[in-house]
């Protein structure tokens, strides 16, 4: 497939390193210019491009940037994907961390809904809950005993096979979370979040959440 990617930190990037070695046609962008990104695309053999153009014929696009910065993305920057073209988001929320306040997220809004209204198409929630160094390193053949499951939510099923198909080419079992309204059940701070979980325990972390954001996962009043 032809995959776009916006964002190449520590998601974004571990996401090129793997779908290039599996033979995909990456093209990979940041907030900067293709330049910054001379070191990865000579590692990877993934093209940089400006974050305009990262989508442009696209079988697959991914955003993994930080949560703040989707506002500041060009109105229509996906425009360009292939029909049907899955979107991926794998931002999280962080707002003593990061993110700031972002006011309809801490009056209740799901983070993956806030991210698809600003990015104006549906979207597909992963990869938001393993640390990247798990992403590159812990994939295991299909069948394998421990392999790590990695939910994802969104509300198309057909797109959503192919984001599945996806995470099993890179060495993980994907599992259901339900729809974006659902992506809830793997933000930050609920069960299921950070952790290497099967995909039996998976299913069942993703059943104890609790909509109700624990104080580390708040914004602090100033």
């Amino acid at each position: 497939m032809r995959i776009g990617i916006i964002g190449a930190g520590q998601i974004g990037g571990t996401l090129t390193r793997r779908l290039t070695a599996l033979g995909h046609d990456v093209r990979v962008s940041n907030s900067r210019t293709p330049e910054t990104l001379a070191d990865l695309e000579a590692e990877t053999g993934a093209k940089a491009v400006l974050n305009t153009e990262a989508a442009e014929g696209a079988d697959l696009v991914i955003v993994s940037i930080p949560q703040k910065n989707v506002v500041d993305l060009p109105t229509g920057i996906l425009a360009g994907a292939a029909d049907g073209a899955p979107v991926i988001e794998t931002n999280n929320y962080y707002p003593q961390q990061r993110d700031g306040l972002i006011a309809a997220i801490e009056d209740g809004q799901v983070e993956s809904e806030w991210v698809q209204e600003h990015l104006g198409v549906p979207v597909f929630k992963a990869f938001n809950g393993i640390w990247w160094k798990h992403l590159l390193e812990k994939g295991l053949p299909e069948g394998s005993s421990g392999r790590i499951a990695l939910p994802v939510a969104g509300d198309d099923a057909l797109k959503k096979q192919v984001v599945f198909d996806l995470i099993n080419q890179l060495g993980f079992d994907p599992v259901d979370a339900g729809t974006v309204e659902d992506s809830w059940r793997q933000q930050p701070g609920t069960p299921v979040y950070g952790k290497n979980f099967d995909r039996e325990a998976t299913l069942k972390a993703l059943a104890q959440a609790t909509p109700e954001r624990t104080d580390e996962w708040r914004a602090v009043a100033e």
